[in-house]
């Protein structure tokens, strides 16, 4: 029985089945299986984490940074509810020449040359260059560590392996961004 190892050039994503890896009725458990695709080389290791990274990463914060142009853009109304919708409002008093109408002052603009939709549009490029860079740094840092701590073991990275540590990195970044960024619009 002839052994077929693919450990030279992986193309990316090359995910084979993983029962492979963890169940005896493909035969006795060996370092590398016939049929999986294993990364030795670091800078591999490093593109597939990568690629895994920005899949997981980018729309965590592309979702928070439509959310955020959203409300920029096209603010909530100015109405602010101080009581309960079944409680009766308390009676504002009004000047006698006020038609009964609410009258709001105009705040003065801090920056008239720059429209609210060039503002959002600002935000939503900021989330996005945040996301790609963060999404970089985080695969360079967790490929890097992966694929030194693979090699010192003397081990055969699966393909399986960046896409879990992609995961993981990105459900933590998603708990980091979420209830702070909430809080600022």
């Amino acid at each position: 029985m002839a052994m077929e190892l693919n450990i030279t050039s992986v193309s990316w994503p090359s995910l084979y089945n993983p029962a492979i890896e963890l169940s005896v009725d493909y035969g006795p458990l060996r370092p590398m299986q016939p049929g999986g695709s294993y990364l030795v080389n670091p800078d591999d290791i490093f593109r597939f984490t990568l690629y895994w990274t920005l899949i997981f990463h980018l729309p965590f914060y592309a979702i928070c940074g439509i959310y955020a142009f959203l409300n920029f853009a096209f603010p909530p109304s100015r109405r602010s509810i101080t009581t309960f919708p079944l409680e009766p409002s308390p009676q504002i008093p009004f000047s006698p020449g006020s038609n009964q109408t609410e009258q709001w002052i105009k705040r003065p603009r801090p920056n008239a040359r720059r429209s609210r939709l060039a503002f959002a549009l600002l935000v939503i490029l900021a989330f996005l260059f945040l996301s790609l860079t963060g999404a970089v740094m985080g695969a360079a840092v967790v490929g890097f560590v992966l694929a030194g701590v693979y090699k010192a073991g003397g081990f055969y990275m699966s393909t399986w392996v960046p896409f879990v540590w992609a995961v993981i990195q990105s459900l933590v970044g998603l708990l980091a961004i979420w209830p702070s960024i909430i809080n600022i619009i």
